[in-house]
Formats: C-alpha cells, sequence, structure tokens
C-alpha cells in the first residue's frame, strides 16, 4: 500500500511521514508511586532502570519496562536532593540535605563511600567516561571535582571570589567542565588540569546580565542549553565555544521562552536524540516541548491544575518523560494505536479507495512476454551465508566514537519473588530458625530491615562505609550557622529555585551530625 501511495498519490504520504517524525511525548501513561514523597529522578544510560529520590531519604529503583519497584536503599537521614548513575550503571551516587555525598553499589545495595559537605548539595554528576570522578555543586561554594578512588578533591576556579552561586556540568564526554555564575559568566575549564580554556557572558541584550540557573548538555551531539533568570533558554554549540576562546561572544543557536505567560523554568533536558528540548514551569505542572533545529513550540503537556513540578527527566532512546509533582512520578508517551487485525500474506489494506491498473498480461495462463529476471536485490541475498551468531550492536546505546557496547554493563535489577506463606524448607533449617537464634530485638529490626529493603536481606554482613569530610574555605560549618541552627536566610533563599518547599524547609532545622552508620 505505502509503494503504490507513492506512486499513485504522493500526497497522501505527507502526514504519514510526518507522523513518524513526532518523536515527542504527547499524553500521559500512568504515574508511579514511590509510597514516600518523590523529589528528583533520573534514567540510567539505556532507560531501563529509573532512579528516584524521596524525602525521607529512601532511592527507590524502578524496572521501567516492568513498571515495578525493583530495589529500595535506605540512603540518607534527610531528602535527596540530587542522582546520578555512573556511565556502566552499576553504582549510584546521591547528595542530600543532611550536607552527604554518598556512593551505592546498584545491585547490592551497599554504599561504597561518603563524603560530608559544610553546606548542602545542589546538584552532583558522574564523569561521562571516567567513573572515579564525581562533580559536585555545593552551595555558597565554588564547584568541587571529587576522585572517589583516593577520596582527594579539587575546588575549580571561578570567575569571582565574592559570587559562588556557581552551577557546573560536564560536557558529553567529561573533556571540560563549564560552569556558570549569578552574573551570568560562563567559563569552560579543563577538566585534567582544571586551566581555563573558554568564556563567556550571556546578556539579556543589553549590558545587564543574567543569573544562570543550570546548564545541559544533549547526550549526541555538541549543543547545549543554558536556563537563566530572565526565562529564556538559549541553545549553543558546544564547538563554536571552544573556538571563540576567552571572552568571546558566541551567539546561541535558539532562545526559548514563553513569551505571553513569561513563565520561568525550573527544570530543562534534552531528548535522547538531542532533537526536542523540554522544560518544565516552575508555576504549575506544565512540560513545554521545543523542536531545537526551528526552535518552535510543538506540545504543552499539562499535568494536575495546582501541582508544582519538581524534577523532568526524559528517556535516553524513546519518546517518554518522566515529571515529578506532589510527590508522585508521573509518565509522558506517546499514543500507541493497537491493531489486532490479521490479513493474508498479500492481503494489503487499504484506508480508501486506490485506482487500480490493470497489468497487460494479469490474467493470461502463462506469460509469454516475460523475461527471466536477474538476481539483483532480496534475490540475489538469499544465495548469500547468513551470519546468525554476531550480535551488531545497538546503535542508540553507542556514542559516536564507539563501536561496541558495553556488555559488563548492568541494565536490569533481579527481583526475589515475595512469598506470602512460605512453605517449610525440608532440606535446610526451618524459616524461624534464625529469629529464634537472634533476640526478640534483632528480629524485630530484622522485620523492619525486610520492610524497609526487601531486595538486599540474606547476604553477608556489610562493612561500614568510608566518611570523608571536605572542608571548603568560606563556607560556614556546623557551629556558624545562625541562632536557629539553620543556613542563613539569603543562603537559603538561593536554593529557592531548586528545591521544594519541604526542603527549604528541612534546611532551616538543626543538621544532625551525621555519623558512619550502616545504609539500611
Amino acid at each position: 500500500m505505502l509503494c503504490e501511495s507513492v506512486s499513485h498519490h504522493c500526497l497522501f504520504v505527507i502526514p504519514l511521514l510526518e507522523s513518524f517524525g513526532q518523536n515527542y511525548p504527547e499524553e500521559a501513561d500512568g504515574t508511579l508511586d514511590c509510597i514516600s514523597m518523590a523529589l528528583t529522578c533520573t534514567f540510567n544510560r539505556w532507560g531501563t532502570l529509573l532512579a528516584v529520590g524521596c524525602n525521607d531519604g529512601r532511592i527507590v529503583i524502578w524496572d521501567f519496562l516492568t513498571r515495578g519497584i525493583a530495589k529500595i536503599i535506605s540512603a540518607h537521614i534527610h531528602p535527596v536532593c540530587s542522582l546520578c548513575w555512573s556511565r556502566d550503571g552499576h553504582k549510584l551516587v546521591s547528595a542530600s540535605t543532611d550536607n552527604i555525598v554518598s556512593q551505592w553499589d546498584v545491585l547490592t545495595g551497599d554504599c561504597d563511600q561518603r563524603f560530608r559537605f559544610p553546606s548542602p548539595i545542589l546538584k552532583l554528576q558522574y564523569h561521562p567516561r571516567d567513573m572515579d570522578k564525581v562533580l559536585v555543586c555545593p552551595m555558597k561554594s565554588a564547584p568541587v571535582l571529587l576522585t572517589l578512588s583516593d577520596s582527594k578533591h579539587v575546588v575549580l576556579p571561578v570567575d569571582d571570589d565574592s559570587d559562588l552561586n556557581v552551577v557546573a556540568a560536564f560536557d558529553r564526554r567529561g573533556e571540560y567542565i563549564y560552569t556558570g555564575n549569578a552574573k551570568g559568566k560562563i567559563l569552560v575549564l579543563n577538566t585534567n588540569t582544571q586551566e581555563l580554556v573558554a568564556s563567556f557572558r550571556v546578556t539579556t541584550g543589553t549590558s545587564n546580565t543574567t543569573a544562570i540557573k543550570s546548564i545541559e548538555f544533549a547526550r549526541k551531539g555538541s549543543c547545549f542549553l543554558i536556563n537563566t533568570a530572565d526565562r529564556i533558554i538559549r541553545v549553543y554549540d558546544g564547538r563554536e565555544i571552544l573556538t571563540c576562546g576567552r571572552d568571546g561572544e558566541p551567539e546561541p543557536m535558539q532562545k526559548l521562552q514563553d513569551l505571553v505567560n513569561r513563565t520561568p523554568w525550573k527544570r530543562c533536558c534534552f531528548s535522547g536524540d538531542g532533537e526536542y528540548i523540554v522544560a518544565g514551569s516552575a508555576r504549575q505542572h506544565a512540560l513545554y516541548i521545543w523542536e531545537k533545529s526551528i526552535g518552535n513550540l510543538v506540545k504543552i503537556l499539562h499535568g494536575t491544575r495546582g501541582e508544582l513540578l519538581l524534577d523532568v527527566a526524559w528517556h535516553p532512546v524513546r519518546p517518554i518523560i518522566a515529571s515529578i509533582s506532589s510527590g508522585v512520578v508521573s509518565i509522558w508517551a506517546q499514543n500507541q494505536v493497537e491493531n489486532w487485525s490479521a490479513f493474508a500474506p498479500d492481503f494489503k489494506e487499504l484506508d480508501e479507495n486506490v485506482e487500480y491498473e490493470e497489468r497487460e498480461s494479469e490474467f493470461d495462463i502463462e506469460d509469454e512476454d516475460k523475461s527471466e529476471p536477474e538476481q539483483t536485490g532480496a534475490d540475489a541475498a538469499e544465495d548469500e551465508e547468513v551470519d546468525v551468531t554476531t550480535v551488531d550492536p545497538i546503535v542508540a546505546f553507542c556514542s559516536s566514537d564507539e563501536e561496541l557496547e558495553d556488555y559488563k554493563a548492568l541494565l536490569y535489577l533481579p527481583i526475589a519473588p515475595e512469598v506470602e506463606d512460605p512453605e517449610e524448607n525440608p532440606f535446610g533449617p526451618p524459616p524461624d530458625a534464625s529469629v529464634q537464634a537472634s533476640g526478640p530485638e534483632d528480629a524485630l529490626a530484622g522485620g523492619d530491615k525486610k520492610q524497609r529493603q526487601p531486595s538486599s536481606e540474606g547476604g553477608p554482613a556489610k562493612k561500614k562505609a568510608r566518611t570523608t569530610t571536605i572542608e571548603l574555605q568560606g563556607v560556614p560549618s556546623d557551629g556558624e550557622r545562625d541562632e536557629m541552627g539553620g543556613f542563613p536566610v539569603d543562603a537559603i533563599a538561593t536554593l529557592a529555585p531548586w528545591l521544594p518547599v519541604v526542603l527549604l524547609n528541612s534546611l532551616q532545622c538543626t543538621f544532625p551530625q551525621q555519623t558512619n552508620r550502616p545504609s539500611n
């Protein structure tokens, strides 16, 4: 039908091709309830697992294909404010308002090590190619580059020592670190040497500058976006930034904004293929989707009225968006129309009448004028030997400089079935033997552990995670906070565009001194 439409009715193919090009979500596709209040979320590199940070300090890992909970990690005491997956998916770093940065083994749920900072963490990010490095953005401090193997850290240089409201992000391959401050100055630093490679200032069209709220890079290509306080999302080409050098004046590829409502943006990110940009409104649960190449607004997704958006994440390889509001993860996807009809092999389903052109020899018993066709194309390929053992890499999972997939990557988590009334095991001790061997207090603690983390039980004794204290100059320590026991009011106000109200309220309470407690 499609071939005939191309040759005889080309006009009818145009809307069909356009529908294939709509690679963005169009409607709501259910929710994920984490039991506790969700605050932030992030997909792994393949989009098979979704990690959700909650206000009770837990990290809930969802199997995104089955939409079920694969693991629950009791990570922090205070709310989780930032999460990031490692490249191979085996590790996960988390930050909380208790100033703790932790690295977790996703398969076992154990904490590998902790870092205690003197201030809350705005954002953290794994190096895209080196799992040993983590970029941390503390509040009221310059960004810090952590080295996990030796627990050392490097404070990145800033443009103005008096302006420490700095955000930072790795580029797509981790070769450079982009930082932005409240005066609109963007610095590009070499990741290995921390030397200044390029810089420019984001202006509002006049000499006025605007504060940088976030920097996000696309998974494919060299583009990145900058979300600024003037409610404009600017898209730049990273290659042009490096070409302009220091104090350059690059022009953005696109300027995206809501001219009617002057909407401020809470969270922005690229689609998996880098062709679309989604921005979440800071006023309501609404997602705006633009096409990057043209800059036109293609879709607005509206959530429940009156809810505030907390976080947005686009699936790495599929047109799916996960957004968080009111503690619930909402999933947005395309409208899939199922067709369960079945036809004979030569039968064609037509949407409308098609003028049929009869061949001259169609009803002849034997076509005398028919010549022997040469074996070309598919017919010739039938004689070739087919390789059924080699597994071709999936292009969507490979970067442009890679030929093979990472076969050691962690794509899924095993889930043990939960049996309500297990039968007695004739080949082992009775089910309550371990409870009888221990005291009633241990049994109670074990029951709480089973309830909190059902997938990490029954293993060997966990070793205590090492905790490293990171000291930063000019950042108030625990004893230098105000009389209320929290951070100064101006420091808390800095978090307002980043964290929801429930987190900001927790900042005004006294932070308990974090101890080396087990991860569960």
